[in-house]
Formats: structure tokens, C-alpha cells, sequence
């Protein structure tokens, strides 16, 4: 970012809550209205793995972290095509982007995919009226309009409650991820300049799986493909008649954003695949398979989002650093005497990991791809291709 274009950036912004509550501060990135559900994450790092997670589609989100945009932005570390999320809310933006990585600047690429941002905002406040007061839709604007107004887009704009954001950000037709086996290797850096690809190559394929494309991150693909699965991606309106038809050796459920009661189409397909193939769900996926369980789910009054939510493993007692987001939780009460609760949130009690005591079938509410970080629960894509080894 120039000076001069920051000097000249004096445009003002307004945050309002639908409660009421409002906050002013100074725009950056692009300009316009946003009205979504308001959240936010407590990474310190990965704001534009955050920004381009389809998780957060429908959703505007505030970065607790007070200094955002110092190492800039990308193409690399996006989790896939273009940011998902309507408005992005900071303390401080940094004025320069440091690091030899940075392609442009983080004002820079909100204003080239049309997303507005605000900074010199209160966050710690913010954060905790959310705790306080929970989850609720907010407005961002750049426009010259009152409080009041603001106040009454956030009001009757859409939130996330009974919204089916999945089929906006879902895959329209099949495919194959990284057939070249390009996209997949573990990134390292060579003489402090380059980000290559380390070697040794990437392990034999094992196991074909079908992934549904419920919002899927880049860096599951990866991860997958790194752990011997090759994986064909289907849409997530994909019946289990057309995924059996690619004769996987699993099934995978991905993360994705909306309400998780609001895809009954989803929870009718895993409904049909108990019992044919083994299945592996995360986040989305994890609440998609308690529906097809017989459960339901809960909203969360504020949710899960960051990078450091521990979790508790109740068969082995094991402590777990998490990265997460999601704003609805599996209803215990709700499970039938099949279904094994194996993680627990420490944070809140809520469910983080089931099983089915019967079938090979096992989900986590976190991430274990955890792009960027951490990587603690990494283990359990092993367990997954452990787990159709069993089966076969």
C-alpha cells in the first residue's frame, strides 16, 4: 500500500448491530453495504485462510487479533478461490506488508474481490458483547446513511439461521483433485526466497474416496492426497446412488458454512451411505452425519472460531489444540445408544468427535487440516485410511 493511498484512505465506516450497538471506524478495502451474521475469530495468524474458508459464507467477521495485514497476502495460502466472507473487521491495519511471500497488500485484495473492511474498531468490545449478548446479524457500511438506518438493514438482512449457503459454495460437477499430483506436496522453503515443493514425492495412491463439496478447504485436498487417498470431489446435492457409482473406498464430509438443519438433502445421502462405505466428517460434515444419526442440532450463542480451542479425547485423556469454526453444535440428548461421544469442547462441554459403535463411521467437529495451524489433530486422515483398511 502507498502512502499517499493511505493518507487519502479517510473514508469513514459504521458497524451496527441488530441489538442496537454500533461501532465507527475507518473503511478499507472495498466500499458499499454488507449485512451478515457478525463473528469473531481469535487466530492470531491466517487471516486470509480465514477469508477464503466458504465456512463463512453469510457471515462478517471480526479478527480479535489487534494488528492484521502486516505479512500481506497470497495466492498460495488461499483455502480456494476468493474470500467468502461479506465484511471483515479489525483493530489496526498495518500499513506495510512484510514478507518476502506478500503478493499485495491486504487492502489491496479486499478491494480487488469487492469486500468491505473497517478498521480502528474496538474489538476487544465487540467480542465481548458477542460473548455477552451472542450471535447476531450486523450491518457494515461505507455509505453515507444514519445509525437508525444501519441499524434496521441489520435487522431484516439475512443471518445464518435457516440459510442453505452450501449450495452457493459447493462444486457444480464432479472432479478430480490434483490428478498431476501439483497442488498436493508439502510446501518448504529453499534459500529463504522461494516456496517450493519438498521432496520426497507424494506417497502411492492407497484408496479412492469420494469427497462432498460442502464448502471443502484446499488444504483438506492436500492433506488427503498426502495421506495415499486419491479423491474425486462431488457436489454436495450428489445422492448416495451417484457417489456409489464411483466405487470409493470411503467417504469424506466436508466442513461448510449455513445452518446444518437447512440441508436435509445432505443428511438423506450419508443417511444412505451408513453401512456401505466407510464415512469421515468434519466440522459441517460432523453435523450433517449426527442428522443422519437420528439426531439434531443447536445453535451456539457465539461459536467456535480460532486456532486454539482445546479438546479433550475421552478414550486416551489426550489434549488436543484446535483450530475451528462453527457457530452449531450436535445435540448430545439427541444421538441414538450407537453413537459413541469420543471428544468433548473443554471451553463448553459441547460434542467435538463422535462414532458410530457399529459401523465404520467417525466424525471430529474441528479442523485437523488446520490450515494454518496447529496441527495436533492431524492424525486422524491415518485413522480415516486406517479405517477402510479395516473395512476391506
Amino acid at each position: 500500500m502507498s502512502v499517499e493511498r493511505w493518507a487519502l484512505n479517510g473514508m469513514k465506516a459504521l458497524l451496527a448491530l441488530e441489538d442496537g450497538r454500533f461501532f465507527e471506524g475507518e473503511s478499507f478495502g472495498a466500499v458499499g453495504t454488507r449485512v451478515g451474521e457478525i463473528c469473531f475469530n481469535t487466530s492470531m495468524t491466517g487471516y486470509q485462510e480465514v477469508l477464503t474458508d466458504p465456512s463463512y459464507r453469510g457471515q462478517i467477521v471480526a479478527m480479535t487479533y489487534p494488528l492484521i495485514g502486516n505479512y500481506g497476502t497470497n495466492s498460495l495460502d488461499q483455502e480456494s478461490a476468493s474470500p467468502h466472507v461479506r465484511g471483515f473487521v479489525i483493530e489496526e491495519l498495518s500499513e506495510i506488508a512484510s514478507n518476502w511471500r506478500s503478493e499485495m497488500s491486504l487492502d489491496e485484495y479486499l478491494r480487488k474481490w469487492d469486500v468491505p473492511g473497517v478498521q480502528n474498531i474496538d474489538t476487544r468490545a465487540l467480542t465481548r458483547h458477542l460473548r455477552t449478548r451472542g450471535a447476531m446479524k450486523a450491518c457494515l457500511t461505507t455509505e453515507e446513511i444514519s445509525r437508525e438506518e444501519a441499524i434496521r438493514y441489520a435487522i431484516t438482512g439475512e443471518g445464518v439461521i435457516g440459510m442453505d449457503y452450501v449450495r452457493e459454495v459447493s462444486t457444480p460437477e464432479v472432479y478430480q483433485w490434483d490428478p498431476n499430483d501439483e497442488l498436493s506436496k508439502p510446501w518448504t522453503i529453499v534459500n529463504g526466497r522461494e516456496a517450493t515443493r519438498s521432496q520426497p514425492p507424494l506417497p502411492p495412491i492407497r484408496f479412492r474416496v469420494a469427497a462432498y463439496d460442502y464448502g471443502i478447504k484446499q488444504n483438506i485436498l492436500r492433506l488427503l492426497r498426502q495421506k495415499g487417498f486419491g479423491v474425486t470431489v462431488v457436489p454436495a446435492s450428489a445422492t448416495a446412488e451417484e457417489v456409489l457409482a464411483l466405487n470409493p473406498d470411503g467417504i469424506f464430509l466436508s466442513n461448510g458454512p449455513g445452518d446444518p438443519s437447512a440441508v436435509p438433502y445432505a443428511h438423506e445421502s450419508v443417511r444412505d451411505l451408513m453401512g456401505k462405505k466407510p464415512i469421515f466428517g468434519i466440522c459441517l460434515g460432523h453435523q450433517v452425519l449426527g442428522f443422519a444419526f437420528g439426531g439434531s442440532t443447536f445453535k451456539l450463542k457465539f461459536g467456535h472460531r480460532g486456532a486454539n480451542q482445546p479438546v479433550k479425547d475421552l478414550r486416551t485423556g489426550k489434549i488436543a489444540i484446535t483450530s475451528q469454526n462453527h457457530g452449531f453444535a450436535v445435540d448430545p440428548a439427541s444421538l441414538p445408544r450407537e453413537v459413541e461421544i469420543t471428544h468433548l469442547n473443554l471451553n463448553d462441554g459441547t460434542i467435538e468427535g463422535m462414532r458410530h459403535k457399529n459401523l465404520p463411521i467417525f466424525s471430529v467437529q474441528y479442523h485437523p487440516e488446520a490450515a494454518p495451524g496447529p496441527h495436533d489433530a492431524s492424525y486422524f486422515f491415518t485413522q480415516f485410511a486406517e479405517l477402510i483398511e479395516k473395512a476391506k
